[in-house]
């Protein structure tokens, strides 16, 4: 069963996320809360598999709720397609995040997605979101050198996750198994230093590695 935290500060928003999730025979919310401090609170208590973040809640924003939860996978709720929060909670923890206007299939893919250790991207924004983090991001040094370490199949893999590839259409493309896509992309995000495919996606836009809209 997935344990989802739902944080949000309007309660019809959490009340229609509650009946959609809940309505899956997977997922259980098993609490709410209406800012980002209760949103700690209760994750500290509950220890859920996913929550889901609004960005602007009051007396805690989600994104330093975000940063304050650590290990909780977060999947973050913004109502527009280009929030300049975005990309900083990606780069504080979050797994991925979700236009509010998302259809319920979209979120419950997302939710049993991050629950499932992957990580999603809206895909109606995904396209801003990195061309604001190229924009903004300058890149240490030791970045580029971790780049170097990538083999030519893993930086290859890097390139194929920022287009928006899932593993079953990584081992299509690459014509080899989906476990063997797997520990590609384990082994370039150990070597990386980052957590989850977001955060390597992120990183090949602000290298240059793949320009946005390009392949």
């Amino acid at each position: 069963m997935i344990r989802v935290v739902i944080a949000d500060d309007q309660p019809l928003v959490r009340s229609g996320f509650r009946m959609i999730l809940e309505a899956q025979g997977d997922i259980s919310v098993v609490a709410e809360a209406g800012d980002g401090l209760a949103a700690i609170a209760v994750c500290e208590t509950y220890s859920p598999d996913v929550a889901l973040m609004d960005i602007r809640m009051p007396k805690l924003d989600g994104l330093e709720a975000t940063r304050r939860l650590g290990t909780t996978r977060v999947l973050i709720l913004t109502t527009f397609s280009f929030d300049e929060y975005v990309i900083e909670a990606l780069r504080v923890g979050a797994s991925g995040f979700l236009l509010k206007d998302a259809t319920p299939e979209e979120l419950i893919r997302a939710v049993r997605a991050v629950a499932a250790g992957d990580a999603t991207l809206a895909p109606a924004v995904t396209r801003t979101v990195l061309d604001l983090a190229r924009a903004r991001t300058v890149v240490p040094p030791r970045t580029h050198e971790a780049i170097a370490q990538l083999s030519a199949r893993e930086l290859e893999v890097l390139k194929l996750l920022a287009r928006g590839m899932s593993n079953s259409e990584l081992a299509a493309e690459l014509y080899v198994s989906e476990p063997t896509i797997k520990t590609h992309v384990s082994h370039l995000l150990a070597k990386l230093g980052l957590r989850d495919r977001v955060q390597a996606v992120v990183m090949a836009y602000e290298l240059g590695i793949i320009e946005p809209g390009g392949a």
